[in-house]
């Protein structure tokens, strides 16, 4: 296959979007929610949207956020926006109370746009800014104002604000330029080996830095991409089938939840070959490709970052990220900072030779130096041969008699057990200070886990300070609407009256300073 060229480093989204329209022109672009839009339409529809943001009022610079579902109207606005020199702020959809004040204190949007029970939902926690319900008469509309020119957009200029999950905790605005965009475009269609002739599907929501990659790795090759609603397990592969998708996006738990599924004869009607799952479990990428007939590809990547690390359908190796792609440096150093011999765990800092390809900071921030060495917080080991393993977030290392613990490493021990499907493991306080392992355990369906014969599983594939003191059984983890495990909410929850204790061999009440409770895991 030809090797695709480098956008010009000046690239902006309105650059990308013109450039698409003029190379692609009918080609399909996008399917969302009974729309079908080809290259050609996308930019008259940017342009548009464009314009009618000018209308009401929004001139460069403002942010807009929005409130509502995967729907063209948050495609158009991303988009529009862009055009503009507008920002989009998409926002999580499950954001309620106090963290939905948060993401509004933070990102200051003099406009809102979304559903009316959202919108509804902003005002009732003191929103005071324009908003615009979606349908409603005088809420922009791609096709309802006049095209504008696009804006005098500078590649370094914001295009969005973009939510960090906020699993470890409050989430943060990251200010992504335009061209971020278009090098997270060219970057993993080429680890993917994307062509024009590729359909690509994804049902994370648009407030995902995931799904809204898709749409510039689409623009990047003239591929066509199909944009679905909430992740279901029972319905996935027949939803891939009728978008005759060849590759799809995965994320967090929605690998082991595909695996958990009774099989059936829909597992290989579908064109699938290729998958994006960052982070998957090393022991389920065989299972995964025998059963479905997709090759996963692993990477890392962030809201703040890019495609640094990262492999392709021909070199994957299972457990492994990849390594490090053309355009992009890392290291992993000590508390230090200082380097770290290869194999020796670490913290992974990593850097962009392409500018604006990282993005510019955190809203209420100074900016961060171009070209400057970015902290990731992740603890993660560079092979002799260039390979990168990741080992863990450092947050969620587990500090037990004066070993540091990969709750990763616990996961991947407790995983393997036949009648798990998915688990968490998280540090709870110990009567002796520092941490005690804790695992949340949900279980195979039809299958009964004995928790004492589930720690000597464990016993065998772990060293035994990592072993877990306690593991309960719940019937699912909690996570955030992009599938990461929200173990924020399971520390907070702690041991239970239904949490078995190694120590005890029986079931426990409580333990000091941690919260008790026979609620399930939840947000």
């Amino acid at each position: 296959m030809a090797h695709l060229e480098s956008p010009a480093p000046a690239a902006t989204v309105p650059e990308l979007v013109e450039t698409a329209a003029e190379r692609f022109g009918e080609r399909p672009f996008l399917r969302l929610g009974g729309v079908t839009r080809d290259y050609a339409a996308t930019r008259t529809a940017a342009a548009g949207m464009a314009g009618a943001l000018a209308a009401r009022g929004c001139r460069p610079g403002d942010r807009v956020a929005a409130l509502m579902s995967n729907r063209i109207e948050l495609v158009d606005l991303i988009l529009g926006c862009a055009w503009l020199g507008a920002v989009a702020v998409p926002l999580n959809t499950a954001l309620v109370g106090g963290s939905l004040r948060h993401a509004l204190d933070v990102a200051q949007p003099p406009f809102l746009y979304g559903e009316a029970p959202l919108v509804a939902r902003a005002r009732s926690v003191g929103y005071r800014g324009t908003a615009w319900v979606v349908g409603d008469a005088d809420a922009p509309r791609a096709g309802a104002a006049e095209p504008v020119a696009a804006g005098q957009v500078r590649p370094g200029d914001t295009a969005a604000v973009l939510f960090t999950s906020g699993t470890t905790g409050p989430s943060r605005g990251v200010r992504c330029p335009q061209a971020q965009f278009a090098w997270w475009g060219l970057a993993v269609s080429e680890a993917l080996r994307l062509t024009a002739d590729d359909v690509l599907y994804s049902c994370l929501p648009l407030f995902h830095t995931n799904a809204v990659n898709m749409l510039a790795q689409a623009m990047t090759v003239g591929a066509s991409c199909v944009l679905d609603g909430r992740f279901s397990a029972s319905r996935y592969w027949s939803r891939v089938a009728e978008a005759e998708a060849t590759v799809v996006y995965l994320l967090g738990a929605m690998v082991p939840m595909l695996l958990a599924r009774p099989p059936g004869p829909g597992d290989r009607a579908h064109r699938v070959r290729r998958g994006l799952s960052p982070a998957t479990p090393g022991p389920a990428w065989g299972p995964f490709r025998e059963r479905f007939g997709v090759t996963l590809v692993d990477g890392f990547g962030s809201t703040e970052t890019n495609l640094v690390i990262g492999a392709t359908p021909e070199e994957s190796r299972p457990g492994l990220m990849g390594t490090v792609r053309p355009g992009f440096a890392a290291r992993v150093v000590d508390e230090t900072l200082a380097p770290v011999p290869d194999g020796t765990a670490g913290e992974l800092l990593v850097r962009s030779d392409r500018e604006h390809a990282f993005a510019t900071g955190y809203l209420g921030h100074p900016p961060e130096p171009a070209g400057a060495w970015r902290r990731t917080g992740d603890r993660v080991v560079r092979e002799p041969d260039g390979w990168f393993r990741f080992v863990d977030r450092i947050k969620d290392v587990i500090r037990r008699r004066g070993e540091n613990i990969s709750s990763h490493e616990v996961e991947s021990a407790v995983r393997s057990h036949p009648a798990v499907v998915e688990v968490a493991a998280f540090p709870v306080p110990s009567e002796l200070a520092e941490d005690e392992v804790m695992v949340a355990v949900v279980p195979r369906p039809g299958r009964v886990l004995d928790p004492a014969e589930l720690a000597r599983h464990c016993a065998r594939e772990l060293p035994a300070f990592a072993v877990p003191r306690y593991i309960e059984a719940v019937p699912a983890l909690p996570l955030t609407e992009t599938g990461k495990v929200r173990k924020s909410a399971l520390r907070e929850r702690g041991v239970t009256v239904g949490t078995w204790d190694r120590a005890a061999a029986a079931p426990v009440a409580s333990v000091t300073s941690v919260t008790s409770g026979g609620r399930p895991p939840g947000p």
